[in-house]
């Protein structure tokens, strides 16, 4: 995939980092579950569909049995883990590798559709308007952002390390500035301090599974990135946390 405004157009292929977002980027804080509740994602009788599903992370920690779910992924092997992951949990949602912008699914389908991580890397104009299609009147859709901040030694130092062997990576700019975006008229948006725990191994996992890593570094490239990166943290406690922001953004269109 390559998108202008991203990475200075370099490409980038999720489907490399699928194996690595299964296991380390199940991080969202209980807040974001907490606020998706309160809106009503998942609740009884109602349908959700989570769009850039990737891994399945959003439907797998809401999940209710009583509510329908879908999730998809352009990339095939992101879902693949998504309905492993399901099926390890027994829990009944349904995965499909489509693009976001052409779900093949019916006029007025949900009554909430969510996108975390992964909005900018839509056409614009093509999503907004599946929205719109999809969603059943007075539905709601949900835009989620979590970012690390550089308020943290760890967390700058390793940004900073991804940013030496990958010039052309544009971390946080496209995710942050989204959340803003007056889509649709009357915008909610929430922000949230919150403190993620992690020990080295899950940090460098979640550091792989990034955009400016292995979705994007040649194999050379990133086995030097994967060396110093946990060399770099062999200077620091175990375990530690890392101070992120969150950002919720809602849409009542119809």
């Amino acid at each position: 995939m390559k998108v202008k405004k991203i990475d200075n157009g370099k490409s980038f292929d999720w489907s490399l980092t699928a194996e690595s977002y299964a296991k380390y980027r199940d991080i969202y804080p209980s807040v974001l579950y907490d606020e998706l509740k309160k809106l009503g994602v998942a609740s009884n009788r109602t349908s959700w569909l989570d769009i850039g599903t990737g891994t399945g992370v959003l439907p797998k920690n809401l999940y209710n049995e009583n509510s329908e779910i879908f999730g998809v992924d352009i990339s095939e092997e992101q879902i693949k883990f998504a309905k492993k992951l399901a099926k390890e949990n027994n829990q009944k949602i349904q995965f499909i590798s489509c693009p976001a912008e052409e779900t093949g699914f019916e006029d007025n389908s949900f009554d909430f559709i969510t996108a975390a991580q992964c909005f900018w890397y839509f056409d614009r104009d093509k999503i907004k308007n599946e929205i719109q299609r999809l969603l059943k009147p007075k539905g709601l859709f949900i835009k989620v952002y979590l970012t690390y901040t550089l308020d943290d030694e760890i967390a700058y130092k390793s940004h900073k390390l991804i940013k030496e062997y990958n010039r052309s990576w544009t971390p946080g700019k496209s995710g942050s500035r989204d959340m803003f975006d007056d889509l649709f008229e009357g915008r909610v948006t929430k922000e949230f301090d919150c403190s993620i725990s992690f020990n080295r191994k899950s940090w460098h996992g979640r550091m792989c599974a990034c955009r400016g890593t292995l979705a994007s570094m040649d194999r050379e490239t990133f086995e030097e990135w994967n060396s110093a990166h946990i060399k770099m943290l062999e200077n620091y406690p175990y375990e530690f946390e890392i101070k992120h922001k969150l950002y919720l953004t809602y849409f009542c269109i119809k």
